[in-house]
Parts: structure tokens; C-alpha cells; sequence
């Protein structure tokens, strides 16, 4: 997926602490993307991001079929990627929406802030 080398990957990261380390940071677009909790290949990472003094956990799915990338559950028309970091690139850009599945409610923002996990 090519996320190895990038500074916003947080390999090592559970996801308390990459939550713990969003709030930490309290900036709204603040972002990074860890391994998925429950290691399983077709959703293999997640795209921690912080906004409204909240933290959302947004899937990343794998597409066997055409070997690309989907945020979320699947849903018609979903945008599809090459890789990981064409998500992040492509929402450095373009707002993300975030839904807030307690409340229903939609937000929206940008990946602006890359935190790194000490």
C-alpha cells in the first residue's frame, strides 16, 4: 500500500493511543492512519482524524477485485484509489466527510495536520 515510509503512517499504533494522541494534538484536520484493530486484509488500515474536539476512525478497505482502496462501508459511486496515499493526498485537497454514527450528524474537513505517535 506504500504507507511505510510516510510520516503520517503509524505503524506500531493502537487505537487508544493514536486517540490519545489526536486529542493531544486538538487541531482540527489533525490526522494519521494505523494498522486496523482486527487485522483483517480486506479493511487493513483505519484514518484516525480529529475534528470538533472529536476523533473519528474511518475504515480503509481493500478492494480484492480491482486492488484498490475505499474509505468507509461500501456505498454506490464510492471513490476508489491506487493507494493509501492517494486517500490522504486526495483529502489534503478535497473535504472529508465524517459521520458521526451516535448522533447521525455529517461534518466535514480536510486532512491538515500530520501527528506523529512518540
Amino acid at each position: 500500500a506504500g504507507v511505510h515510509s510516510k510520516a503520517w503512517y503509524a505503524a506500531t499504533c493502537d487505537r487508544k493511543t493514536a486517540e490519545d494522541a489526536l486529542y493531544r494534538s486538538s487541531k482540527d484536520g489533525s490526522f494519521l492512519i494505523r494498522k486496523s484493530s482486527g487485522q483483517d486484509s480486506r479493511q487493513p488500515y483505519t484514518l484516525v482524524v480529529f475534528y470538533n474536539r472529536r476523533v473519528y476512525n474511518i475504515p480503509i478497505r481493500f478492494i480484492e477485485s480491482t486492488r484498490q482502496y475505499a474509505l468507509g462501508r461500501e456505498k454506490s459511486g464510492e471513490e476508489r484509489f491506487d493507494s493509501v496515499a492517494e486517500i490522504v493526498e486526495n483529502h489534503q485537497h478535497t473535504s472529508l466527510v465524517l459521520i458521526d454514527s451516535q448522533n447521525n450528524t455529517k461534518d466535514s474537513t480536510k486532512l491538515k495536520h500530520i501527528v506523529r505517535v512518540s
